[in-house]
């Protein structure tokens, strides 16, 4: 097992040799203000056995999960995912059965019951969508998604306590320490690699805790593990797309003092030089026709520091459940008087349920994905405004018929969208190497490998949304009963059904009328011409 441990400070953070001390035994770091990924590669052969089966059944396996709270992401982490656990998956095989894949995942992450959110999966042919074909034009191998909500990680906790650390020697209190901790992460990625054939999970602290990060890193028990420590700083590098990285590094138990280290990497994922945010709100009454409404202040909007080649322009990537979707054909529309009143310039992609009758309870898949690219205010209209005008980008969305309660209301949850610019160029030859890649969120493969992205931060303490739908009552008084309206529904299907009947037999009956009187009128014609 390797582990790599990076904690990435601002340059305005304060740092003092003493906070980090390194020796035989192991690394001290104390009150330490930075952000911290925790990754750790398992070979295939430690997991365990019902895992590794699915695992040898795939060609790629990619998690993304994200916290609905709010958080900052920072370079070299600046990428980010809506609120919740994404998966995307390729099976090795076209034809070869993927049922076991939905079965790990409830394991792993809990089932969706009740009040109790989870993964609600029978197998992927059925609960997973297929991505849009621009994420095939761009080479994604991803050939399925999945998506659902998951406030939580402790079903993820669980497990590794139950498995990881159950085999562990000696270190069953600090595995269950370290499985603990992602309760409080920000995001994590689970990743498999088919070619090395290794399990890589990723934690993310975008911000220390109170007082700051205080911890001791043991030297590894087995010569065959690896601790890797780097304390570092981001900053802009050189060239447009690069990132430069500069702090010290070191191998706990090997190492005996720190190494500097200096060093760059193109990077697609940048913060912005003036950080840019938005609110996301669903304007009430919602009804069965909700309104998604972002709004960002238009100081946020403007032109993030692409090269000068490259064409830029505003995105928002929506990740719906199956409970509301959008109306492909009203917003696929080039109708240039609805898309400006929406401040939209157009439907780029979308995959999933998109179906405009039916009702959730028939609905297999787990819901959609939407693309669109976002108008923005000329560079004038930013300059001369005031910074507490707003921009707002209105997207118009549909609610599915639920099943009934007993108060005439269910409810729905709407993770936020991610918003950002995405500077294309006409190169499509891929970057180097960057050892922070952060790959697969769904939205990145609908671009070409040398678009850079530049991300807006959320700005609430919660980024997901509620919202109530409106549903027949079961129990309510007077005339309009759910037993009421299901019987005066039969009622007027059978009135109707024999209405229509009665209309046939009438001109059925009348066709063979005049049929008998017709060659009666011809011939008294015929014999009064004679």
């Amino acid at each position: 097992m390797k582990r790599r441990i990076t904690y990435v400070q601002r340059p305005d953070a304060p740092f003092e040799p003493h906070q980090a001390n390194l020796a035989s035994t192991g690394l001290s770091i104390r009150d330490l203000d930075a952000a911290r990924e925790d990754r750790i590669t398992i070979e295939l052969d430690d997991l365990p056995e019902e895992l590794r089966t699915v695992l040898q059944q795939s060609r790629g396996l990619h998690l993304r999960w994200a916290t609905e709270r709010p958080y900052d992401a920072v370079a070299p982490f600046a990428s980010r995912v809506s609120p919740g656990l994404h998966v995307h998956f390729t099976p090795a095989t076209p034809d070869q059965p993927t049922e076991a894949l939905c079965e790990v995942l409830r394991t792993v992450f809990g089932t969706s019951e009740g009040d109790q959110y989870g993964v609600d999966c029978s197998k992927p042919e059925d609960s997973f969508i297929t991505p849009p074909p621009l994420s095939t034009k761009f080479g994604a191998s991803t050939s399925l998604q999945f998506y659902t909500r998951l406030p939580s990680l402790q079903s993820l906790v669980g497990f590794i306590r139950r498995t990881a650390c159950h085999q562990t020697e000696g270190g069953s209190a600090e595995c269950h320490d370290h499985a603990d901790s992602l309760l409080s992460a920000d995001s994590v990625d689970i990743d498999y690699d088919n070619t090395s054939h290794t399990l890589t999970v990723s934690g993310l602290w975008a911000s220390s805790p109170e007082g700051g990060w205080t911890e001791e890193i043991k030297k590894p028990a087995s010569k065959a593990d690896q601790i890797e420590f780097g304390l570092l700083g981001a900053e802009k590098g050189i060239e447009p797309e690069e990132i430069k990285m500069g702090g010290i590094l070191a191998v706990v138990g090997k190492d005996k003092k720190f190494k500097p280290t200096m060093f760059s990497f193109p990077s697609r994922n940048h913060p912005l030089s003036e950080p840019g945010s938005y609110t996301v709100s669903f304007p009430p009454p919602t009804g069965l026709h909700p309104t998604m409404s972002i709004s960002m202040p238009r100081s946020s909007l403007k032109r993030p520091p692409a090269p000068q080649d490259t064409t830029c322009a505003l995105h928002t990537y929506l990740t719906l459940p199956s409970t509301v979707f959008g109306d492909q054909y009203q917003l696929a529309t080039t109708d240039p008087l609805f898309l400006e009143s929406h401040n939209l310039v157009g439907l780029r992609a979308f995959a999933g349920e998109t179906d405009l009758e039916a009702p959730d309870w028939v609905v297999q898949r787990w819901g959609s994905n939407w693309l669109f690219e976002l108008a923005t205010p000329s560079e004038d209209s930013v300059a001369v405004t005031s910074t507490s005008s707003n921009w707002t980008v209105t997207i118009p969305l549909h609610l599915r018929y639920l099943q009934p309660s007993e108060s005439g209301y269910r409810s729905t949850h709407v993770p936020w969208p991610v918003v950002f610019w995405a500077c294309t160029s006409d190169d499509d030859t891929k970057m180097g190497v960057n050892p922070f890649e952060r790959a697969n969120l769904g939205w990145d493969g609908l671009f070409g490998p040398r678009t850079l992205f530049y991300q807006l931060h959320p700005s609430s303490d919660r980024l997901v949304e509620d919202l109530d739908v409106p549903v027949l009552r079961l129990q309510s008084d007077g005339l309009f009963q759910a037993r009421n309206i299901e019987l005066g529904t039969c009622a007027v299907i059978v009135l109707g059904f024999l209405w229509v009947l009665w209309r046939l037999v009438r001109v059925a009956w009348s066709s063979g009328v005049g049929s008998g009187a017709a060659p009666r009128r011809a011939k008294a014609v015929h014999e009064k011409k004679q």
